[in-house]
């Protein structure tokens, strides 16, 4: 094998164990992000596809994580401004990975999360699943922290409205 067939050789080893480490976080986070597994695969899959091809420069980036959750948020955000009709067949079950008290709890949650507005949807995802901080959501999400603030306090209180008849029936 050449040099430079070893070097692409242990560059795709170290993508693959790259990825391979976090797909659970980044498949979740998508999932959260636009309510669907399939189309959060999707999703994923093309971010992914766009980090393998520019894994050269990429590997080379400070916050690598932040990189990739940055292209993550994008194209949730950019995928949904270019969808023009939306088909649903059925409500896509949770994750039941993270354990809640009241498992249905989880489902109420989610299926709360996702009548979100897609930008607070993003923030609230962003700032207490992935827990980053105002300044990573920002920077993830390409705005001002202002407006993380903002679209935080705004999703809260409509994940609050539509929470709460549910809670107080419990």
């Amino acid at each position: 094998m050449t040099t430079s067939g070893r070097r692409r050789a242990e560059a795709d080893d170290e993508y693959t164990e790259y990825v391979r480490s976090r797909m659970v976080q980044w498949r979740r986070t998508a999932y959260l992000m636009c309510g669907d597994w399939d189309r959060g695969d999707d999703i994923l899959q093309r971010v992914l596809t766009e980090l393998y091809r520019s894994w050269a420069r990429a590997r080379q980036a400070d916050h690598l994580d932040a990189l990739v959750r940055t292209m993550l948020v994008r194209r949730l955000i950019d995928e949904r401004r270019l969808r023009w009709a939306r088909v649903r067949f059925g409500a896509a079950l949770p994750d039941v990975s993270r354990a809640f008290a009241d498992p249905t709890d989880r489902v109420t949650v989610v299926g709360a999360l996702r009548q979100v507005p897609p930008r607070q949807r993003a923030v609230l995802v962003l700032r207490y699943f992935q827990d980053l901080s105002v300044e990573e959501t920002a920077r993830a999400m390409g705005c001002s922290t202002g407006t993380v603030k903002s679209q935080t306090a705004k999703g809260l209180a409509t994940l609050r409205t539509l929470l709460t008849p549910t809670l107080t029936a419990n």
